[in-house]
């Protein structure tokens, strides 16, 4: 078997590990990237955030549609092609991706169609597209695996049961839709199916949707979704998933232990994501998993091996591809001998729903727990001009300071474009501003990204 060289391996080509592989090759490093995919992209552009967000583009041009009848515009009813929209789809992921995989071509960095495992602390076997297997030796190397769909006990995908994988593949848009999961995951897939003319039922087993998010967000997001769901079951398991010739039976149990029966088209199960640590071959190496499968990793991302970085999902919480990005820049200035440590101060979460939700930094509850001294500032949208010229009001836009020093611990945004608005707020955590700050930048007008400095105002 011919043993090949490299500098710097990188496993996985998500948006962790070809950001890695091209800041590496950038940095003069040589580089060999190894994924099953054809093209650069991982889950994220393959089967996640960008086909999700091309759906989500569907639902709210449906919903503006459909509001813009308050304002004295009317529309004929939309008439959704699911064919075209999921050619349309479709042809957004082969532009990206053919243009990463142009990037790797134009930076020299090698690529491997293929699955790695590691034979030693030196050597990766990978077994190629083709099934055969060839032997690569590095230098350094970065784990960037991603991660997966979980599913429940026993049960399995099928065509009227599906992940988010299934989902975004767009086979159909069924009449009734069971979302088992209230995260983000299954509210942004469900908020599209619902567009698109599903009946979209939600169960969630915890007494509240988006766990770990602010409640006051959370409620202006539920207030809009009761309208466009049929129905959401808090604190509700489900006890069983039997398929029929017509669909799913689902055996559900409610707080008081109480059952039902209910019949759904099909089902997503959206209950969250798993490393992919199996089958890395990581046992022939020192590297160590935490009790949730992470692989472990201190500031520059290195493992126990100190010379194999982890990043992205594999690496910890939280599972974005933004936070991937950041690991993979340290991991791969450090790989190159420059000094580079992850420590970021804020770390922004979106939920692409409708409304939009976004957070930063601590929210109030978590402050709390932490027994900090806050201040806080609560500015609902209906106030601001530019909301109302948009025909909504359903925004609110959160701060949460430090009592004693006046700096911004936290800041949560729900309403349209909170996913961009949230950005100023990250800066701002990282540049260790305070309200005063917040208050004396000149914020245009008339915009949404006003609220920000109006918040600030209403600080105490």
């Amino acid at each position: 078997m011919d043993i090949q060289q490299t500098q710097l391996a990188v496993i996985g080509a998500g948006p962790g590990g070809y950001m890695a592989a091209f800041k590496a090759a950038e940095l003069g490093l040589k580089v060999t990237l190894i994924d099953p995919e054809a093209a650069p992209g991982g889950v994220c552009l393959h089967r996640g955030c960008i086909p999700s967000k091309a759906l989500l583009h569907v639902a709210k041009l449906t919903s503006e549609a459909e509001e813009a009848k308050a304002i004295g515009v009317t529309f004929s009813k939309p008439k959704i092609d699911i064919d075209q929209v999921r050619d349309w789809k479709n042809g957004i992921i082969e532009k990206l991706t053919s243009g990463l995989a142009g990037k790797a071509e134009k930076l020299k960095v090698e690529t491997i169609r293929g699955v790695a495992r590691f034979s030693d602390n030196q050597t990766v076997e990978i077994e190629t597209e083709a099934g055969e297997k060839q032997q690569l030796r590095f230098e350094q190397a970065i784990i960037a695996t991603g991660s997966r769909p979980i599913l429940l006990p026993d049960v399995s995908t099928s065509e009227k049961i599906i992940d988010s994988t299934g989902a975004l593949e767009l086979a159909d848009v069924p009449k009734s839709l069971l979302v088992i999961g209230g995260g983000y995951i299954g509210l942004e897939l469900g908020s599209a199916y619902a567009a698109m003319g599903s009946k979209v039922s939600v169960v969630e087993m915890t007494k509240g949707l988006l766990p770990g998010c602010d409640r006051d967000l959370v409620s202006a997001l539920k207030r809009r979704l009761d309208k466009k769901f049929a129905e959401i079951l808090l604190s509700t398991k489900v006890l069983q998933l039997k398929e029929q010739k017509n669909g799913v039976q689902v055996t559900l149990e409610n707080k008081k232990g109480e059952q039902s029966d209910k019949r759904f088209d099909k089902v997503l199960i959206a209950i969250g994501r798993k490393p992919n640590g199996e089958n890395l071959g990581l046992e022939n190496t020192s590297i160590k998993l935490n009790e949730k499968g992470f692989i472990t990793v201190d500031g520059q991302q290195r493992t126990a091996e100190k010379n194999i970085f982890a990043i992205g999902d594999i690496a910890g919480e939280p599972m974005l591809a933004h936070k991937a990005y950041g690991e993979a820049l340290v991991a791969a200035e450090v790989a190159a001998g420059h000094m580079a440590v992850f420590e970021p101060r804020a770390i922004p979460a979106v939920v692409f729903t409708d409304p939009e939700v976004a957070w930063c930094g601590l929210t109030e509850t978590a402050a709390r727990e932490q027994k900090l001294k806050v201040k806080t500032a609560k500015l609902p949208w209906r106030s601001n001009g530019r909301t109302l010229t948009l025909g909504r009001d359903d925004g609110m836009t959160k701060l949460i300071v430090d009592a004693e020093t006046d700096r911004l611990l936290g800041a949560a945004v729900v309403g349209p474009g909170a996913g961009e608005l949230i950005a100023e707020c990250v800066v701002a955590m990282e540049m260790a501003a305070v309200g005063e700050d917040l208050r004396k930048s000149i914020h245009p007008h008339p915009t949404l990204s006003e609220t920000i400095f109006e918040a600030a105002e209403m600080l105490p």
